[in-house]
Formats: structure tokens, sequence, C-alpha cells
């Protein structure tokens, strides 16, 4: 038997076969079939074992190398589709939507009521014939009520003859309750003595001795404070021509009404500063027209119904921009002061509320005049509504034109249903405000009328918490009301109109989205039609 070099592979012998794996590696043929190797012969290199095939793959690319380009789509390449895909209609490609602009963020109120687009040509004509003659009406009416030529009394003509001086506490003691009067010695009689400089008046820089009693009813002062006082215009020299009445609150005042100005254009930025030339206007008619209008002896509920108008359309236009949006919140606004007024008339006859409390008895004292208490009483409640109204309209307007928008297909039905449950969020709320609001200003009243030991009906029905009650229903109702009445009128005036703006140009997230869209319908014929099969394991 001849030996075989150690590092020789498998003869190339027809007898000599391979052992399968894991028993042993190359099996020699049987020994009659082995031959010799010639002399000075090289044993022969060693068969790797055949690797199935793979398919071929592509080399990674680096980040930096450049993206080589597709080919084009060969005709070829399209996908087979079987007989029965071939039958079933191909889908419509579905057309790209034209956009709407969106309307501008602005508000505060928060409510941020944008511009909304511009109305066809019937319904601004209808929105003009409705709000013009209303509009008209407001101007004639201040023209008309309005007191020229009336001069107003004021200040010592009609008793008001005191003239107020601004000073500073420097020094506070105890003392009995006489004028120049020495320490009490803690006896506890009941005064402080306070010296008072005078910062201008008829006395500039000169102190004067005032005696005030420390009864809950009094104020306390302390040094340092900034007093007014009261100058009756007889004998400076005489201290008791003065009198400490009130406290210097000008510098507070100021800061506040600078904070709140700042919060509401850093929050609100244009539409806030619109809201703030708004509420200048607002002041504006009822310190130059409603008040001097009542005191010249006008009707006060004429009156307060022609400012409120007046008011209305100002604000209104110049805050939220001359829309329909802006026009329907506006009707529905006047509708509601209408039925305001109405009931405020209606109920203050039935309960025969005279209006004469106290402070207004006061005024009809010092005017020497007659006013009509009641009617003063209706102005009152159709000034105060005017604020929560406004609020109420513009949502529920703004509210019709969003659901319109996101969906052009509903009808003024559908439109009605489903901004009327936005309302109904609303309003629990704003009535909630509104009571609280009346109640709060009436705090003092409601304390003492509960010490004085009578029931509640008793007290409800007295005549200055029954006004109160009045007011407080009255505005309520008319509130609830401008739900309903404000989201018709928006419906109706929203569905009259196209439904889609003018095309605006195409924003960062639609090309986004566009080629999005194109790479999912070039995806369909990328993907391979033939099936790679790989070799199966031994």
């Amino acid at each position: 038997m001849t030996e075989r070099h150690p590092q020789a592979g498998p003869p190339e012998h027809p007898g000599g076969r391979r052992a399968r794996s894991g028993q042993g590696g190359w099996r020699p043929p049987p020994a009659d079939r082995q031959q010799p190797p010639p002399p000075g012969a090289q044993p022969p290199p060693r068969r790797r074992a055949e690797q199935p095939q793979q398919r071929e793959t592509s080399p990674r690319r680096h980040r930096s190398e450049p993206e080589e380009p597709r080919p084009a789509r060969p005709p070829e390449a399209r996908r087979k589709r079987d007989p029965e895909e071939q039958a079933r209609p191909a889908a419509p490609r579905r057309a790209k939507r034209r956009r709407t602009p969106e309307p501008t963020s602005g508000h505060g109120h928060g409510h941020g009521h944008g511009s909304a687009p511009p109305a066809s040509k019937r319904v601004r004509i209808w929105l003009a014939a409705l709000l013009v003659p209303f509009a008209l009406a407001s101007i004639v009416g201040m023209l008309v009520l309005y007191p020229f030529g009336h001069t107003q009394q004021t200040g010592a003509d009609i008793g008001f003859g005191q003239d107020p001086v601004n000073g500073e506490i420097t020094a506070a003691r105890t003392s009995d309750c006489t004028q120049g009067g020495g320490s009490s010695g803690g006896s506890g009689d009941g005064c402080v003595t306070l010296q008072v400089r005078m910062q201008d008046g008829p006395r500039p820089n000169q102190t004067i001795e005032q005696v005030m009693p420390t009864d809950p009813s009094t104020p306390h002062f302390a040094v340092g404070d900034q007093v007014v006082l009261s100058y009756a215009g007889t004998n400076p020299q005489d201290p008791s021509s003065f009198q400490v009445v009130d406290f210097q609150r000008g510098t507070p005042l100021l800061v506040l009404a600078l904070v709140f100005v700042a919060a509401v254009l850093v929050l609100g930025r244009w539409q806030g500063l619109k809201s703030l030339i708004g509420l200048g206007l607002s002041l504006a008619v009822l310190i130059g027209f409603v008040l001097p209008a009542i005191l010249a002896g006008e009707n006060p509920l004429l009156v307060a119904v022609a400012g409120a108008g007046a008011t209305m359309f100002v604000v209104l236009y110049l805050t939220h921009g001359i829309s329909a949006r802006t026009s329907a919140a506006v009707l529905g606004t006047m509708v509601s002061l209408a039925l305001i007024g109405v009931l405020s008339a209606v109920f203050s006859a039935a309960t025969n509320l005279t209006g004469l409390d106290e402070d207004t008895s006061n005024l009809i004292g010092v005017l020497g005049a007659p006013i009509d208490a009641r009617g003063l009483l209706l102005a009152g409640i159709v000034i105060g509504a005017l604020g929560v109204l406004d609020d109420v309209t513009i949502t529920q307007t703004s509210a019709v034109w969003e659901l319109r928008a996101a969906n052009p297909a509903l009808t003024w039905r559908q439109l009605y249903g489903s901004a009327l449950r936005i309302g109904r969020d609303h309003v629990s709320s704003a009535v909630n405000t509104l009571v609280l609001a009346y109640a709060g200003a009436a705090l003092p009243m409601l304390l003492a009328y509960t010490l004085s030991g009578r029931s509640f009906g008793e007290i409800v029905s007295s005549q200055t918490v029954a006004q109160e009650v009045v007011r407080t229903l009255v505005g309520s109702i008319g509130l609830v009301a401008a739900i309903p009445v404000t989201t018709a009128l928006a419906a109706l005036v929203v569905t009259r109109q196209p439904a889609g703006g003018e095309p605006h140009e195409p924003t960062p997230g639609d090309e986004i989205g566009e080629g999005a869209e194109r790479s999912a319908e070039e995806a369909l014929w990328w993907r391979p039609t033939q099936k790679i099969s790989l070799p199966k394991k031994p």
C-alpha cells in the first residue's frame, strides 16, 4: 500500500469520493484502486468547497458620495396585471384641491378671530340693506339727543364747593377729639392728630393739623400716606377750612393701566392695539355723549340705545374688520339688545321699580332737576349687557365660519346644530360671569340685608335688591337668546356665499406632502417583478 503525500488533497481518481460534513474530511478509495504518485510529482492543490451562488449586492454608498440618478421607467417594466385586475376599472386620480387662504390670527379675547374671506356681492347687498338703516338711525339719534348749546352747571354752582388739595402726612399721634388738643395719655378718647404738609392749593409746602376720629367707619392713616384734603374756599389760614377725605391713587392706577396696555399689546399685537382703540372710543361715547345727554334731561333709555348702537358698530368693525362675519355678529348683537330693552321695560314696570336708590336720589337732589329714574335704570341694563354680548356674538360667528371652512358641504341646518352645541358650552360660563359680576358689585348691600333678620322673599322684593335681580335676569336672558339668534343669522349668511376663496401660493408643508405622494406613486413600479431564488441548504 503506497503512502500519499500528507498535504495532498484528494487524488483525481474516479474512485475517490468526499465524505460528508463531520465525518473526517476526504476519504481515500479502496486499496485495490490506489496508484502510487509518479516520481517528482507535486501534490495537487486542495480543492475548496463549492459555495452556493449568492445574489449580487451593490456596495453601500457613503453619505458624502452623490446619489446615482434613478433610471427612467421603461415601458416593458410596467407591472403586469392579471385578467381580473385588468377588467376592474382603474380608480380615478384624485384632483389636487385648491386651498383657500387661511385666516390670519388676531385675538385676544381670547378668541383669535381672523379675517374672513370676502363675501359674494349678493350677501354684501343683503347685509348692507339690513345694517345701514340701523347705523344711520344711531347717528341721527346721537345728533338729535346731543345737548348742543346746553351748559351744564358744575362745582360750586350746584353745591360742590369743595376744592381738592393734595398733601402728605408727616406725623401722627393719638389725642383727644378737639382741634389742637394734647395727648390723650392713653385714655382712649378715639382720635388721632395728623400733621399734613400740603403739596398744592392755597398754602403749598405748609403744614396744618387735622384731628380725625378712629372709629371703624374712618380709614386709618399713617406717616407717609399721600392724602387728599377738601378745601371749603373760605379762610386758608384756618385749619378747619380743610378736611382729609381720601387717599391719592393716581400713581398706582397709572401703573396698573400701563400693565394692562402692555399685556394686551404683547398678547394681542395689532389686534390688541385695535382693541385698545375700540376701548377708547367706547369711553369717548360714554363720557362725551351718554352722560351729557342724560344730565341735560333727555330720555336715558333712548340715549343708551343710540350710544350703544354707535359703540357696537364702531368697536366691532374696528376690532374684527369689515366682513360678513362681523356683520352677522352685529346683527345678532342688535337683536339681543332690542330684546333686553323690551324685557327690562316690561318687567321694571311689572315690578314697580322706581330706580330711586340712594345714589340716584342724591343725584336728583344735587341737580335740582327731574330725571327719569326708571329710565336711568334701564339705560344701565342696556349698556352693561353690551360688553358681554359682543364677546358671545363674535365667538358664535367665528365658530360658524370655521365649521363652514372645515366642511363646505354642510347645510344651514347642520351648521346651526353644530355651532349651537358650541354655544351651549359658552353660555353657561357667560351667565355665571354676569351673575357674579352683579353680585360682587352689590356685596355690601347683600351683607346689610342679611343682618336685617328679614326673610329671603322680603329681601329679594325690596327696591334695592329687586332692581339688581331684574338687571341680572334680563341681561342673562338676552345673553342666552344671543346664542341661537346669532348662530342662525351667521349660518344663513355663510351658506349664501361661496365656500372657497382665492387660491394661494403653496406652503412648504404643501410641497412636502406632494413630494411624498409622488414618491409613493413611483414606489408602485420600482418594486422588482421577478422573484430571485436562492439555493437550498444541503
